[in-house]
């Protein structure tokens, strides 16, 4: 039955593999040289530790340097115009100019026109959102350990 079935497949399997041992040897070393060579490789780049920076106080924030610049944000809901009022009026005495726009295509034909001191903010979630720079996403910064 099932045991004398099990026996002829395992010997059918010998005889194939002693039959072909150049990739029978392939199938045994390839993995290894690849373990191998990644064991190579993370021994090349080390991993790096990065010592805590302790706070100090970097002095008053120079604000001539973003006298014109333009902050766009989308989509325009009461909690992403409160944040944007926030960060314009409470954080700069002059106030940045803040310009909402109704979708992500706005925003991107705006970053186009004004690429030089634009910057746009795509709210995804009430407390998540995206920085747009001209032809560029900034992700938000998770800490990662090693890449």
């Amino acid at each position: 039955g099932v045991w004398r079935q099990t026996r002829a497949l395992l010997f059918k399997n010998c005889l194939i593999k002693c039959r072909t041992k150049k990739s029978s040897v392939q199938e045994v070393l390839f993995p290894l040289f690849f373990l191998f060579w990644l064991i190579l490789m993370s021994m090349m780049h080390p991993h790096r530790k990065y010592d805590e920076v302790p706070n100090t106080d970097l002095g008053p924030l120079d604000t001539s340097v973003l006298l014109n610049f333009v902050i766009g944000y989308t989509p325009p809901t009461p909690l992403a115009r409160e944040i944007m009022k926030k960060v314009a009026f409470d954080n700069f005495e002059e106030g940045l100019i803040t310009e909402e726009y109704l979708s992500e295509e706005e925003l991107e034909e705006a970053s186009v026109l004004k690429p030089s001191n634009f910057v746009g903010v795509v709210f995804k979630e009430p407390m998540s959102y995206q920085l747009r720079f001209h032809d560029s996403i900034a992700m938000s910064s998770i800490y990662m350990e090693s890449r």
